[in-house]
């Protein structure tokens, strides 16, 4: 995760989040600063406003540009908006990442 720096982020792959959540501490300390905050709805229907910015995302040697929220130090979660910026799907079975290609339907 960065700009022209990158870091190591172990973080749990959750679809069902729209964005990906990098600790905020990470983030800053790559120089990335919030620039803009958005409303997100928590599963049980709470909802707060969390800041955000652009970053630089490397996944499975997939690079993109994406959303990231500036989260708590102990949550790092990739979301659908990455992955599908990667091109990346997961495979429940094999309960990995793979390729896919791209839907122009």
């Amino acid at each position: 995760m960065g700009g022209e720096n990158y870091e190591m982020v172990e973080a749990l792959v959750d679809t069902g989040a729209t964005t990906t959540v990098v600790p905020g501490s990470t983030l800053r300390r790559l120089g990335i600063a919030p620039t803009k905050r958005e409303t997100f709805e928590y599963a049980g229907g709470q909802r707060v406003e969390l800041d955000m910015a652009e970053a630089r995302a490397k996944v499975a040697d997939r690079e993109t540009t994406t959303w990231v929220i500036f989260g708590e130090d102990d949550t790092a979660l990739l979301g659908a908006y990455t992955l599908e910026g990667t091109f990346l799907a997961v495979d429940p079975y094999g309960q990995r990442l793979v390729p896919v290609h791209g839907l122009l339907k």
